[in-house]
C-alpha cells in the first residue's frame, strides 16, 4: 500500500484553474444525474470542524474532506483530503486549503460562464482573503477582464489581493475601494467572499443586469445578500439540501416571503436544462456554500496526475 501526500505546493502546480472549472462542471453535471452518495457535512461546534465526504457511484472512487475553521488566521482553513478507489490499496492525501480554494474558485467559474453575459469584464470582489485569488482567477477563466475593483475591511489585505493578482492581470486596470456601494455601481460581475452576517450592499446600488457570486456564507447566522436582491434575481444554488441547512441568506429569504423554494435552481440541473435560466431584471445570483462533489472533482483530478496507473 501506497499513501501520495500532496503539499499546497504540489496542488498548486499541478492543476490549473481552468482544469479545475472544468473537473468541477463534470462533478456538478454528474451530481445532478445522481452520480453520488453526498451526506450532507457534518458541522461540529457551530460550523468549526466541518466534515464532507462523497461516492462516486459509477468509477467506485470516494473523497472525504475534514477541516477546522477559525477566522483568526488567514487563511482560516486547515484540513486533508482523503481520496480512495475500490480495489486498489494505494490512496492519495492533499491539503485540503487548495483545495477548498480552487474547487470554490471553479465553482465559481462555473456558474459565472453560465449566468454572466459573454461580454462581462468588469469584476468587484468584496473581501481580499485567502478565497479572493481563486475567484478573480476563475471569472477571469471565462470572463476576461478588463477592470477589477477590491475592497476589504483591511485596506492592506485588499492592496496584497492586488499585488499577487498583478503579474497574472497584465492589461487590467487594477482598482481599491472604500465604498461598497460605490464599488459595484459599474460592476459586471461581483463576488462576495466575506465571513459578513448583514448585507454588504442594497440591491438598488448594483446595476439592472449583474452577475452575483456569494461564496462566504456558509451559516445560517452568516448573510452577504440582501432579500430584495434575492427575490428579483435569478437564484443558482450549489444542492438544495446543504443551502437549506448552511445558507444565511436563502434561509432568510425564504423566512420572509422574498423566496420560495421553487424559485431556486441548482446548478447542476441549470448546465443540463436546454436553455440555462434567465433573470427577471437581467439580474444573476450564484449562491454556494461548497459540496463534497466539487473537493471530489479537484480530488479526482489530483490522482489522475500522482497516483500510479493501476492494470485494474
Amino acid at each position: 500500500m501506497k499513501t501520495i501526500t500532496l503539499s499546497a505546493e504540489d496542488i498548486r502546480e499541478a492543476v490549473t484553474m481552468a482544469e479545475a472549472i472544468d473537473a468541477v462542471r463534470r462533478g456538478f453535471i454528474d451530481l445532478a444525474r445522481n452520480e453520488f452518495e453526498m451526506p450532507t457535512r457534518t458541522v461540529l461546534r457551530d460550523g468549526q470542524f466541518l466534515v464532507m465526504s462523497a461516492h462516486h457511484q459509477s468509477s467506485a472512487t470516494a473523497m472525504i474532506k475534514t477541516l477546522g475553521v477559525n477566522f483568526d488566521r488567514d487563511p482560516a482553513i486547515a484540513g486533508t483530503v482523503v481520496w480512495s478507489e475500490l480495489g486498489r490499496l494505494d490512496h492519495l492525501v492533499a491539503d485540503a486549503g487548495p483545495v477548498t480554494m480552487l474547487r470554490t474558485g471553479a465553482a465559481v467559474g462555473v456558474a459565472t460562464d453560465l449566468l454572466a453575459v459573454p461580454e462581462a469584464s468588469r469584476l468587484t470582489v468584496i473581501g481580499a482573503g485567502a478565497q479572493a485569488p481563486d475567484q478573480v482567477r476563475a471569472v477571469h477563466s471565462v470572463r476576461p477582464l478588463s477592470r477589477l475593483i477590491v475592497l476589504d475591511a483591511d485596506s492592506r489585505r485588499a492592496q496584497k489581493l492586488i499585488t499577487t493578482l498583478a503579474p497574472e492581470l497584465a492589461g487590467v486596470e487594477l482598482q481599491i475601494a472604500t465604498d461598497t456601494e460605490a464599488a459595484v455601481r459599474e460592476a459586471e460581475i461581483v463576488c462576495c467572499a466575506t465571513t459578513a452576517t448583514s448585507p454588504l450592499f442594497r440591491a438598488s446600488a448594483l446595476p439592472a443586469e449583474v452577475h452575483v457570486n456569494a461564496i462566504g456564507a456558509f451559516r445560517p447566522t452568516m448573510r452577504e445578500l440582501p432579500d430584495d436582491l434575492l427575490s428579483t434575481s435569478t437564484v443558482v444554488i450549489d444542492q438544495l439540501d446543504a443551502i437549506l441547512a448552511e445558507s444565511g441568506e436563502i434561509i432568510h429569504a425564504l423566512d420572509s416571503g422574498a423566496l420560495a423554494k421553487d424559485d431556486l435552481t441548482e446548478l447542476g440541473a441549470a448546465l443540463t436544462s436546454p436553455r440555462p435560466p434567465a433573470g427577471p431584471g437581467g439580474r444573476t445570483v450564484f449562491k454556494t456554500v461548497g459540496v463534497a462533489a466539487q473537493d471530489w472533482a479537484i480530488a479526482q483530478l489530483l490522482a489522475a496526475k500522482f497516483l500510479p496507473v493501476t492494470s485494474s
